[in-house]
């Protein structure tokens, strides 16, 4: 019976943009983290537009890390924006006013997933780490995630 309300509850947001606060419980990688409701329902949530470095990839640790470091273990605002491919909940979440998805992109440890997200501030964030050379950009040879998950 509860595992039937949380797909209910988990259909209901997919379906509706919604916005809530919740604890962040776990961090997958540097753009996936699980949060805990008010309702005490566990949620996977990637975060929208970004995309980190996989954890085999260079910098993949260190922007986990950072994800560790912005919300482990803090209350967060969720902003959701849909659901993806794998079923996962996609957001913007934040910390205060710091919204985390800017925040990894900013310290050069995410790229903007224009594939899939067309905001411009993330964009423009993305080509200001790159201008400054920060996080991954400090190399020249950095590698998209999505071309490395292809290799």
């Amino acid at each position: 019976m509860t595992k039937l309300i949380l797909i209910i509850s988990l259909l209901f947001l997919s379906i509706t943009n919604t916005t809530f606060t919740a604890k962040v419980i776990g961090v997958t990688d540097g753009d996936t983290i699980v949060v805990l409701t008010d309702e005490n329902q566990q949620i996977k949530i990637r975060l929208e537009g970004i995309d980190c470095p996989e954890t085999k990839q260079d910098f993949g640790t260190r922007a986990k890390q950072a994800t560790v470091d912005l919300c482990f273990q803090k209350n967060v605002r969720v902003e959701q924006s849909g659901t993806d491919r794998y079923g996962r909940m996609l957001a913007f979440v934040f910390v205060g006013d710091t919204c985390i998805n800017n925040q990894l992109i900013k310290e050069g440890m995410a790229w903007h997933y224009k594939q899939y997200n067309k905001d411009p501030e993330l964009a423009k964030l993305e080509v200001e780490a790159r201008k400054n050379k920060v996080g991954l950009w400090s190399h020249n040879d950095a590698i998209a995630p999505w071309d490395f998950r292809h290799k």
